[in-house]
């Protein structure tokens, strides 16, 4: 049977994440930004990169990929451009800490490009993009990972999940895409395993090179990188699967390599997490006045939003908008959070000597 989500306010949540960071060893600024990561993906509705990942931190943390109290900083730069090394420190703090030297870059000289080295797991890419896209800017964030997704027509995963997120400007709604290269995220998987419930046929495949079913010997293969989650289009090129392919070795390249940093393969490799990112905001200035390029990107969404409907659909939904529909279902009647994540939670309550702090519904 389906686990069902409990409902758990906003500012409690908040609350313990905030707490839970800080006796990790974050002083008090990277802790709530962490958090804001954090919570922005519970608030969207991306429950794979939200507070189910507490305990995953944590185990990084153990095993010394993430240094607590290192910071990043800038080991290449020009005018439009720059090159971060991580210092092993949390990805959330690298990734806030590079999009705002693309933004300062884009407003002076109308674009900045930031890739990152050596960093860890930075959340939501999207969170990235739309700090560019509050500014008034295009925004552009990319990341690698741990090897999880397998190229066509193999199965060792060679690549990262290694998600595209681009923010636009727009109206009623800035436009806000967020996807994983991959056929889903990782999470997706962790998910349904914490669930109980199969997986669909296409997702990934296992050890012996065929259709992984059960979540747990998904997860398992992955780990030990004998199988691993197919690229988008599914493990053949009859739906695009070499689209998915292309498009991941693409993140690759802008991450990994520009950096001069590592490839999703090595990732964890003796010892170091070594994950990296990309990050790039533009001004459409550059390009006109960004009002009227806001007005017409604008049109065309709405246009293509009142289009004609497929048969027994009565909306279609441009990138953002069940994002921000779920993020005002949420702020009014709180996360839902899977009971196996709440028990994780009360055990790392209990670790690391703070109230859980969270009431629950009876």
């Amino acid at each position: 049977m389906e686990a069902k989500p409990i409902r758990v306010n906003v500012e409690e949540l908040t609350s313990f994440c905030q707490r839970a960071f800080k006796k990790y060893g974050f002083n008090e600024k990277d802790a709530n930004t962490v958090t804001d990561v954090l919570l922005a993906a519970d608030l969207y509705g991306i429950d794979t990169h939200g507070s189910q990942r507490l305990e995953m931190y944590r185990q990084q943390i153990k095993k010394g990929f993430i240094h607590v109290e290192n910071q990043p900083s800038v080991a290449f730069e020009t005018p439009v451009s720059a090159v971060v090394d991580g210092n092993r420190s949390m990805g959330h703090v690298v990734g806030k800490y590079a999009m705002e030297i693309a933004i300062e870059k884009a407003k002076k000289s109308g674009i900045g490009m930031v890739s990152v080295r050596n960093s860890n797991h930075y959340g939501i890419a999207s969170f990235y993009s739309k700090m560019a896209c509050e500014e008034g800017l295009i925004g552009v964030s990319m990341t690698n990972s741990f090897p999880a997704v397998v190229p066509t027509f193999g199965r060792r995963p060679m690549m990262g999940t290694n998600p595209i997120a681009v923010s636009i400007p727009a109206e009623p709604v800035d436009f806000n895409f967020d996807v994983a290269t991959s056929v889903v995220a990782f999470g997706k998987v962790e998910v349904r395993n914490k669930k109980g419930i199969e997986l669909p046929v296409g997702w990934g495949v296992n050890q012996d090179g065929k259709d992984a079913l059960d979540a747990q010997n998904l997860i398992d293969c992955i780990f030990d990188r004998t199988g691993g989650l197919n690229t988008l289009g599914g493990a053949t090129q009859l739906f695009g699967s070499h689209k998915g392919f292309g498009f991941s070795l693409i993140v690759e390249y802008l991450t990994g390599v520009l950096s001069s940093g590592i490839t999703s393969n090595h990732s964890e490799e003796g010892g170091v997490s070594g994950i990296c990112h990309y990050f790039m905001a533009i001004d459409p200035k550059l390009f006109g006045d960004p009002e009227s390029i806001k007005t017409h990107w604008s049109k065309y969404l709405e246009e293509v939003r009142t289009s004609e409907k497929a048969y027994q659909q009565d909306r279609i939904y441009i990138h953002g908008e069940k994002e921000e529909e779920q993020h005002q279902d949420r702020i009014k009647n709180g996360v839902p959070i899977l009971p196996k994540t709440i028990d994780e939670m009360k055990n790392l309550a209990k670790q690391l000597d703070i109230d859980f702090g969270i009431n629950l519904p009876k």
